[in-house]
């Protein structure tokens, strides 16, 4: 018995067929149906007689005619050992056609077909391998290839091949004109993208593209690839161009242009319908999409004229919550295309409203309510009056007539305002719920405050007040200033109030400590940590002991027996500097950490974080040389019983280091 060189129904690329729409695998039954092979496959068919008659034992595919099947038959099909016979075709496109060179070898027989036509013949048996080679031509177009091969006796052996003869001296035949070109503009990049079916030519080396503007006749080269396709930026937007494509060979001929596609680049116009609100948040922009934009440009014009950048944005809106309150501004957006390229400025002006009043507070009798809250006109815009809204049920409805409250105010060591009003309209045993509104010249409000709720009394309670605290005394420490006082003794004892105020002296010498409620107490607790930053600043504290009826020595007069005190001054040496994108929240963790967290800068690639050292008078880095990616630092070594100073940088692509973000926060001692 031969030994099987290997098995003829599958190729060396792992081709299956299909017979009839069953996988043929190399123990399948003779075929019945015809077997398509895709081009260039070759469709084998073998039979057990060297006449080719009958119906073939075996139709399967191959990628190659090559076999050798020494002194047996071929695998995976049931043949005698001599007497056989192989028939290989193939139906496939030459595009333009050209030189070609068919080489045979076999033993025994072999006969080479093109269209029909015999171009090959070693028709014999015999005892080694015969060889020959032909130069022919291969006219353009879909042509056929048949391989007969016939194993009489011996051994055998079989093998074909075909390829062009790519020489620039041989080879004169120019590629066809590529077809089946398209052209389209992509809006993400701004390019035009041109494709094209893949030509036929076997030598093929590669594809030229050419434009020329439309209304022009001058092509130019823009791009070479063996790919079927090329994307172009075209040189001016808002115009036409027109793309052809050229195939050229391995010999260097090249194939007429193909049909021109034409593509039109998009020269993106400022953004439509930009409009502006000036919000509690932010200054808010909103504009129409604009056709061929990728992203927008968001900027602003300054006082001095210049213009700055406030970022950029793929959606069609931006708020900007950087924009101070008060202060109008001028914002100018640019449409973006996939090339970068800017569209000229849309603009619009916008300005945002003071900012809500903080920390209301509303006390009670039976027959009124003081009301006082808090802003910092320099962050919080430029206040021109106040509404004060009030209501018996929640939420204060802030749509009709405000309260008649006259507003007085008082600037406080840290600079900002406290006000305070009486609402004397109010009945007793009643619960009001109060809100303040800030507004500017305009009349135009800020958000609500803080709800302040207060249930006025009853017209015959007791009236008789506390023993005023006693004992009191003020301490400024590193990390605050403490207060201790003696314990009151009434039965009908409700709570402490905690007062800090801003002292004020007159012209005739008298001092005052005006301030307002800052912390609420029970009967049992006889001290409290006020968390003043160590700045050197001068506050002022009274305690206030208050029974179940209200009843207190406050009277909505200010204290005489108030404790001054002037806070140790800890602060860093070092300035820090302003313009920082970074806005950074440092307070207490847990078991003693210190936990700080920031907002993402855009562009930053990490952040450094430093603490300052009073001792050595820099801050020092805690993060090392190498900057964090994360928003958020635990310093877990900060020391307990002082107050410790945040630097918190961002490290931009070049190296270099944001303006910090500072925050501090005191760290009281710990327990035991």
């Amino acid at each position: 018995m031969r030994p099987h060189h290997r098995l003829s129904g599958v190729s060396a690329a792992g081709i299956v067929c299909v017979v009839a729409g069953t996988l043929l695998g190399a123990t399948a039954n003779p075929a019945v149906a015809d077997v398509s092979c895709a081009s260039p496959a070759w469709k084998a068919q073998f039979y057990a007689n060297t006449a080719f008659s009958g119906t073939p034992k075996l139709t399967t595919c191959d990628t190659a005619v090559s076999e050798n099947y020494g002194t047996g038959d071929p695998a995976g099909v049931t043949l005698p050992r001599d007497n056989f016979a192989v028939r290989w075709s193939v139906v496939r496109d030459f595009g333009s056609g050209g030189p070609f060179t068919f080489s045979a070898a076999s033993q025994d027989g072999i006969r080479v077909y093109l269209d029909g036509v015999r171009k090959i013949d070693l028709w014999r048996n015999v005892s080694s391998t015969q060889t020959k080679n032909v130069n022919l031509t291969v006219p353009a177009g879909k042509h056929t290839l048949r391989v007969d091969f016939v194993a009489w006796t011996g051994s055998a052996n079989v093998k074909f091949s075909y390829a062009p003869r790519s020489t620039a001296a041989v080879d004169k035949v120019r590629p066809l004109a590529p077809t089946a070109v398209t052209g389209r503009l992509d809006h993400a990049t701004a390019k035009a993208v041109v494709s094209w079916a893949r030509n036929k030519e076997m030598d093929l080396a590669g594809y030229r593209v050419y434009r020329r503007e439309s209304g022009k006749t001058v092509w130019s080269h823009v791009g070479t690839t063996t790919g079927a396709s090329l994307a172009n930026l075209p040189p001016e937007a808002g115009r036409t161009y027109y793309y052809e494509v050229r195939a050229y060979d391995k010999a260097g001929n090249t194939s007429a242009g193909s049909a021109d596609v034409p593509v039109t680049s998009v020269a993106v116009a400022p953004p439509a319908g930009l409009a502006a609100q000036g919000l509690d948040a932010g200054n808010k922009l909103t504009w129409k999409a604009v056709p061929g934009a990728v992203k927008y440009s968001v900027e602003w014009r300054a006082t001095d004229g210049s213009v700055r950048s406030l970022g950029v944005t793929t959606t069609t809106g931006y708020t900007d919550t950087a924009a101070p309150r008060s202060e109008e501004r001028t914002y100018l957006v640019r449409s973006v295309d996939g090339a970068g390229r800017y569209s000229g400025y849309a603009g619009v002006e916008a300005s945002r409203p003071v900012a809500a009043p903080h920390e209301v507070t509303a006390r009670a009798d039976a027959h009124r309510v003081a009301l006082t809250w808090k802003v910092n006109s320099a962050t919080g815009g430029a206040y021109y009056g106040y509404h004060v809204y009030r209501s018996t049920s929640l939420p204060v409805d802030t749509t009709g007539e405000p309260v008649r409250c006259d507003a007085r105010s008082t600037t406080l060591a840290d600079g900002r305002k406290q006000y305070s009003c009486t609402d004397t309209t109010t009945a007793a045993e009643t619960t009001y719920h109060y809100v303040v509104k800030g507004y500017d010249n305009g009349l135009r409000e800020s958000a609500a405050s803080g709800t302040a709720s207060v249930t006025t009394l009853v017209s015959d309670r007791d009236l008789t007040p506390p023993a005023a605290v006693s004992g009191v005394t003020a301490e400024a420490t590193e990390y605050g200033i403490t207060l201790d006082w003696n314990a009151n003794t009434e039965s009908d004892l409700a709570r402490y109030v905690v007062y800090v105020g801003t002292v004020l002296r007159g012209d005739d010498g008298e001092t005052v400590c005006s301030g307002a409620e800052y912390a609420y107490l029970n009967t049992s607790t006889t001290h409290y940590l006020y968390s003043a930053k160590p700045n050197g600043g001068e506050h002022c504290f009274w305690i206030d002991a208050v029974d179940t009826s209200g009843n207190s020595n406050y009277r909505w007069t200010k204290t005489a027996d108030a404790r001054i005190v002037t806070a140790l001054d800890l602060t860093p040496t070092v300035p820090t500097p302003p313009g920082s994108p970074l806005s950074l929240n440092a307070q207490t963790g847990a078991q003693g950490a210190v936990e700080l967290s920031w907002n993402a800068v855009e562009g930053a690639t990490g952040y450094r974080v430093y603490r300052w050292d009073r001792a050595a008078g820099r801050y020092e880095p805690l993060t090392g040389a190498d900057a964090q990616a994360s928003t958020s630092y635990t310093d877990t070594t900060a020391a307990s019983g002082t107050t410790h100073y945040y630097w918190v940088t961002a490290v931009l692509a070049d190296g270099t280091e944001s303006a910090p973000g500072a925050d501090w926060v005191p760290m009281p001692p710990t327990a035991g």
